[in-house]
């Protein structure tokens, strides 16, 4: 398929789901509003009137239809700290702000031992490709396309155990990194890796530290996330639906064995992947 009938296939997409399922009852993930969940706020605001613009921390955020009025869809970064805080929304020619409330939540510590030293102290031309990588990834978290009712309810890329929860305060060799952002899924080497949802690879490529990687754009800011992978089997504009083989399981990066690393990503903010699956899955019961 070339760059021109992909790009026209996406649009014709978008352009069917504003006009056929813009007001039908949405499938949201799960009300989760703690650091690191998903908020679904009821923004009182009939469909009828148009859709809203959202932000929070300066960032746009989700906006659904869904019974009939629209609901803002937000994920909350996880160093969020408890209590009250605001959206901001744009209707019509007026703004206002709408409060809602965080709650505490407390995850786990991890402590992994890591044989490649680059992977915990990266030498100077390390940070440089890592500075770029992160450029890039950055990029692709924060692309808005515009999707009336983007799939959100998906199904596991690889079934295995849950090694690794979402949200892990995580060591290397005893030295204290950022939190675990996503979900690692213990499989064997070359297990394929089917597309959660329906969506468009926005990024491939070989990461310092996430190894092969893809990333699928799933509309209105909801990014996923795949890494290390051992072959890459997409490429950047491809449109897929759920179910499409998207790559391999592999253990290239900073890795211990073989395992996905999957991610989720809504308004430029990782959130734990398990509240988007169709029936919440605590990850301790997966955990081995």
């Amino acid at each position: 398929m070339t760059k021109l009938l992909i790009r026209t296939f996406f649009c014709i997409l978008t352009a069917s789901v504003f006009t056929t399922s813009a007001f039908s009852e949405t499938r949201l993930p799960t009300h989760s509003p703690v650091p690191g969940g998903v908020a679904i706020i009821p923004l009182a605001i009939p469909t009828e009137q148009g859709s809203p613009e959202v932000t929070f921390h300066k960032k746009r955020t989700m906006v659904i239809a869904n019974n009939g009025e629209w609901h803002a869809v937000v994920g909350i970064p996880l160093a969020t700290k408890p209590g009250k805080n605001q959206i901001n929304i744009a209707h019509q020619q007026t703004k206002n702000q709408l409060s809602f409330t965080v709650d505490d939540k407390k995850y786990r510590e991890q402590r992994i031992t890591v044989k490649n030293k680059r992977h915990v102290n990266p030498e100077k031309m390390d940070l440089e490709r890592i500075g770029r990588e992160k450029k890039e990834m950055g990029k692709a978290f924060k692309h808005w396309e515009q999707i009336a009712e983007p799939t959100m309810q998906f199904v596991l890329p690889v079934h295995g155990p849950f090694s690794s929860p979402f949200g892990l305060k995580r060591f290397f060799n005893d030295q204290p990194r950022k939190p675990h952002s996503g979900l690692d899924i213990a499989v064997p080497e070359g297990t394929p890796i089917k597309a959660p949802a329906a969506g468009k690879v926005v990024v491939t490529g070989e990461f310092f530290f996430n190894g092969n990687t893809v990333l699928v754009d799933h509309g209105q800011g909801l990014i996923s996330m795949y890494c290390h992978l051992s072959a890459i089997d997409s490429k950047p504009g491809d449109i897929i639906q759920q179910g499409d083989i998207i790559g391999k399981v592999g253990q290239t990066g900073r890795v211990t064995g073989a395992h996905l690393h999957w991610s989720i990503s809504l308004n430029d903010t990782r959130v734990d992947p398990l509240l988007f699956l169709p029936k919440p899955v605590s990850s301790e019961e997966n955990t081995q």
